[in-house]
């Protein structure tokens, strides 16, 4: 498999197949989202755009990064919403990089979107397709975020090999500036235990795949029975 590992800003055309990461903390949300019963993410463009599919559709569940505002129901934090029923809703989600990272893509053939959270699912898809050429988008610090770089360079030496060791992945991921902002209380709208949750390898067993939906990029989880709330692709 051929692999290039490249930030937002670098994409000068649309890959073939594209795995958006966002380790800390977009696509460890969209995980527990879809754990906590939501059916589908829509990736909005803006705040504003988040704020009007709300108004369209008051049931859905609006969320951002940083403190809560006005009009939104959430935060992007795994920990605080863990204890959220999200039963058969539909999520709108917002934030600076992993969102606006699938958007970049949105026109490849196949679009995954991960954090260490579904690192072997999302890996078992490029196996079972036989993808031999991948762009994986590391959203964070320009491309430089080694959060989401280890947890790219992981599921990409998983997806061609039986055997990978993920403890040095995890470490850097720990030690990166994410981590070390959102343990220090640096970032608002954060709880406690979110680094840890999002260094939590393979906690769900489905992938995640954005799609076009009447305009929209919907993303759905993949490989899982739709009695949990997931549904195959």
């Amino acid at each position: 498999m051929d692999a290039r590992f490249l930030g937002i800003a670098e994409l000068v055309e649309a890959p073939s197949v594209a795995v958006v990461i966002d380790v800390m903390r977009a696509y460890t949300v969209a995980a527990w989202a879809f754990a906590q019963g939501a059916e589908k993410i829509v990736l909005a463009e803006s705040l504003d755009d988040a704020l009007a599919l709300k108004a369209r559709h008051p049931d859905w569940l609006a969320l951002k990064d940083g403190a809560p505002a006005p009009g939104f129901d959430a935060v992007n934090s795994p920990g605080l919403l863990r204890s959220v029923d999200l039963g058969g809703r539909t999520v709108v989600q917002k934030t600076t990089a992993g969102t606006v990272g699938a958007l970049a893509v949105k026109d490849a053939s196949l679009v995954l979107c991960a954090g260490f959270v579904v690192a072997e699912a999302t890996a078992r898809i490029l196996r079972s397709r036989d993808c031999d050429d991948v762009t994986f988008v590391v959203t964070g610090e320009d491309g430089r975020a080694d959060e989401d770089l280890a947890c790219a360079q992981y599921i990409a030496r998983r997806a061609t090999e039986t055997a990978t060791d993920p403890a040095a992945f995890i470490r850097r991921a720990g030690a990166s500036r994410a981590a070390t902002e959102l343990k220090e209380g640096v970032r608002r709208g954060a709880h406690p235990d979110d680094v840890a949750l999002c260094l939590e390898l393979d906690r769900f067993p489905f992938a995640m795949v954005a799609t076009p939906e009447d305009e929209l990029m919907v993303l759905r989880p993949h490989g899982v029975p739709s009695a949990t709330g997931a549904a195959a692709i």
